[in-house]
């Protein structure tokens, strides 16, 4: 069996993202707006990801004049899986959880 082993170095949100998107196959611009959402969410410590207030927060900082042209994004986090709803909260996939220290992938081939 042959394993290789890389190291991703990771400075931005959007970059651990581009990570697992083989995973979640979202768009750049969807990538870039879900970075958004989790940066805010960290700064402000929200519970819920997609809040009235960080939607609000996440179209002021991209230049979205409506914030609710952001629920078109979150439907397409949900139906990807990047994203959960459950009792009204909106909760990121734990993959995608930012904070994570190492991510170690190995690709095993048996030859």
């Amino acid at each position: 069996m042959i394993k290789r082993k890389i190291t991703v170095s990771i400075d931005s949100t959007y970059k651990y993202l581009q990570i697992w998107n083989g995973i979640f196959d979202l768009t750049n611009k969807e990538l870039s707006i879900l970075a958004q959402f989790i940066d805010v969410q960290i700064i402000k410590e929200e519970n819920n990801l997609c809040s009235v207030g960080n939607k609000k927060d996440v179209a002021r900082i991209l230049g979205i004049k409506d914030p609710n042209t952001l629920n078109n994004y979150i439907k397409k986090y949900k139906d990807k899986g990047a994203v959960t709803k459950t009792g009204g909260i909106y909760k990121l996939n734990p993959m995608l959880t930012p904070d994570t220290e190492v991510v170690e992938i190995t690709i095993a081939r048996d030859v």
